[in-house]
């Protein structure tokens, strides 16, 4: 069964080479935010010859398709998250740290702009800048 990354890959008119696989798999199978070496690393795990600019050029297609896009977490620079769903952050400007967290009420509002814009959303980012509590004392 192909995945819905491969999918979009292809639809888009891409060729779905093994190092390209093994890139959208790494981006698939992760539940974590994670940066270009980050997924450079796990996906020679799985194909070992593959090269660190198959890996930027395989992110930058798909950030260029919408299936992931960028998002910078303090001092970890750079990540990846799937574009689709809701992704919610408190970020702390002292040390950098990331608390991710569930609860939303955005929802009311993508329905609302959705119908009356006639716009499909299909995810959102949500992030708020502070001081967390380790630094803020």
């Amino acid at each position: 069964m192909m995945q819905p990354m491969a999918k979009r890959v292809q639809s888009a008119g891409f060729k779905l080479t093994p190092p390209r696989q093994a890139v959208l798999q790494v981006l698939e199978e992760s539940r974590e935010h994670l940066t270009p070496a980050e997924v450079l690393a796990r996906a020679q795990a799985i194909y070992p010859s593959l090269g660190r600019a198959t890996v930027y050029r395989t992110i930058e297609l798909l950030i260029n398709l919408g299936v992931v896009r960028p998002i910078f977490l303090g001092a970890r620079g750079m990540c990846l998250t799937l574009a689709e769903g809701g992704h919610h952050h408190l970020i702390c400007f002292e040390c950098g740290s990331v608390i991710e967290f569930e609860e939303c009420t955005v929802g009311e509002l993508e329905q609302e702009l959705a119908q009356r814009l006639n716009f499909q959303i299909r995810g959102h980012l949500l992030e708020f800048y502070g001081v967390c509590e380790r630094c803020h004392d």
